[in-house]
């Protein structure tokens, strides 16, 4: 599978018990997508998931393929990945890739252009944009809410801010 089609989800850690179960890393808050895993992706090489089970923070996953821990040691310290089809089948409406988010064009809501996003963090309740303006010289955090954020196109690389007080006059 092509590079590009695929994200990663998680991290190979280590390994828990005898029979080659890995322990994995995750983004905590994504359990149903783990919990959900058919066919992952580790150093070029296609695994079945037989079960997926939880401990503690760490996911315990466990690969049709890999049956003991010598098996799996080849595999420790690297990303697991999925199709990008299959993360995107699990977004809800006005949910996003943040990979896709990077480098959109921002318009404010008359048109004229005020940025790029450079790169989207998080803030507790909800995700923060941060734009970087066309000279390079000032960026501004916006919060990535539907009422300050209404149109994101994809098709034209291009998002819509709602410019209210005080928004992207502060600087970083």
């Amino acid at each position: 599978m092509n590079k590009r089609e695929l994200l990663s989800v998680g991290k190979i850690l280590n390994f828990r018990g005898l029979n080659g179960e890995a322990k994995v890393g995750y983004t905590k808050g994504h359990e149903d997508e783990i919990s959900s895993l058919a066919q992952v992706w580790v150093k070029d090489t296609k695994l079945d998931v037989e079960h997926v089970r939880f401990h503690k923070q760490f996911a315990l996953i466990k690969f049709k393929q890999i049956n003991s821990i010598n098996e799996l040691m080849e595999f420790k310290g690297e990303n697991i990945y999925v199709s990008r089809s299959f993360i995107e089948d699990s977004l809800e409406e006005d949910e996003y890739l943040v990979s896709d988010l990077i480098g959109m064009n921002v318009a404010d809501d008359k048109g004229d252009l005020i940025g790029v996003v450079k790169s989207v963090g998080s803030n507790r309740g909800n995700d923060i944009l941060c734009i970087i303006n066309e000279d390079m010289q000032r960026e501004f955090l916006v919060p990535f809410v539907k009422e300050l954020v209404p149109v994101v196109d994809f098709d034209k690389n291009l998002m819509v801010i709602k410019v209210i007080e005080g928004l992207i006059e502060n600087e970083v």
